[in-house]
């Protein structure tokens, strides 16, 4: 097998996660449609392997730099940690993902879980929650609010309090932050976002230095069945191969569209770590490698406002996900789950592909249609 261990991250997601290069062999990876192996080998049946998601493993390995796991989606990511824990004094933001905060509440509902909400960009208040914690959960940036924590203090903080870390890395994907180099034990992508890139899978992956932490992880995926099927993971890996350029041209559009925001009237508290404005802008720029394309800002006028706008746009889709080539944006407590932290009228806007003047136009006649 080649060694790309020494290519740059944009060079690895186009190499890694392919067949072995022979005379008249595939250049692409077959979709391995089968639930069950002939006996004799390693993988016995389809819920404990199949050829199409070690492929993607291995370019995901690659990109977050440790043995990598897929799942159906990355809610079974982050469930799947979670199942690592019977009972758990956990730490995480009070404005994270309202995915994994309703986890959260039910095994807070169950009295499995103790939870403590921080604010993740308030070092101070990270290093004395975890006091006594078994597990940090930390989200970075947050999901929608934007807030930045500064993993190298706050995981080594952690480590230094033997708690166990995993970094929700799907805003940014290991092309910016590689958690399990700054020591965390796992690292959890929605691959159904950026790594996908294309809104057409739902996919999750977690990723470890550690044998132990890694073969509990698979235990838990064969026998709990949250395996990815095989066309998606074939379509995540597909998807890899743009992530590089993709994120660079969105990451362009995003800074300039959230410098445009910031001056709009009917506009405030943009958040995106990539401005200079940003309370976030330093400790991002000090350790991240970009700063991703979502951002997220509020609407003056209010709740009734900010979904109008959301459906006004010709170009924009009012839709709920993120990380697409398609640009998308939401007002994201519409869904009445939110943390109550995020304001109501909170717009999250990830940013895709397409022009960016055309973008601009098209926000800016959103934004007068109120």
């Amino acid at each position: 097998m080649a060694d790309y261990s020494k290519l740059n991250p944009d060079s690895k997601v186009v190499a890694v996660g392919r067949p072995e290069k022979s005379a008249d062999a595939a250049l692409n990876p077959s979709i391995e449609l089968t639930s069950t192996f002939v006996g004799g080998g390693e993988k016995g049946y389809g819920r404990y392997g199949n050829n199409t998601w070690s492929y993607l493993e291995e370019a995901i390995s690659a990109l977050e730099g440790g043995k990598t796991l897929t799942f159906a989606s990355g809610m079974a990511a982050v469930t799947s940690v979670f199942s690592l824990f019977k009972r758990a004094i956990v730490v995480t933001s009070e404005s994270g993902y309202t995915g994994t905060l309703r986890v959260l509440k039910q095994r807070i509902d169950a009295g499995d879980f103790e939870v403590r909400y921080v604010n993740i960009s308030n070092l101070d208040e990270v290093k004395a929650a975890l006091v006594g914690a078994d597990l940090l959960w930390i989200e970075s940036p947050t999901n929608p609010a934007l807030e930045v924590g500064d993993l190298p203090k706050i995981i080594k903080a952690a480590k230094d309090a033997g708690v166990f870390v995993a970094a929700d890395n799907t805003f940014s994907t290991g092309l910016i932050q590689q958690p399990l180099a700054l020591g965390a034990d796992i690292s959890m992508n929605s691959a159904t976002k950026f790594l996908s890139g294309h809104s057409d899978a739902l996919l999750g992956s977690l990723s470890t230095n550690s044998d132990e932490i890694y073969n509990r992880l698979k235990e838990i995926r064969s026998l709990g069945g949250a395996i990815p099927g095989p066309f998606e993971a074939w379509l995540v890996l597909r998807g890899i191969r743009t992530l590089a350029v993709r994120i660079e041209k969105s990451e362009r559009s995003t800074l300039e569209i959230a410098k445009r925001l910031a001056k709009h009237p009917a506009v405030e508290n943009v958040r995106y770590p990539g401005l200079e404005s940003d309370p976030a802008h330093q400790v991002a720029k000090s350790f991240m490698k970009g700063f991703g394309s979502v951002l997220s800002f509020e609407v003056k006028a209010g709740p009734e406002a900010a979904d109008k706008i959301c459906s006004s746009t010709k170009l924009i889709t009012f839709a709920t996900s993120l990380g697409g080539v398609e640009t998308l944006w939401e007002r994201r407590q519409r869904w009445g789950s939110e943390s109550p932290k995020i304001s109501n009228s909170l717009v999250r806007l990830s940013v895709g592909i397409e022009n960016q003047g055309d973008l601009w136009a098209d926000i800016e006649q959103a934004l007068s249609s109120y």
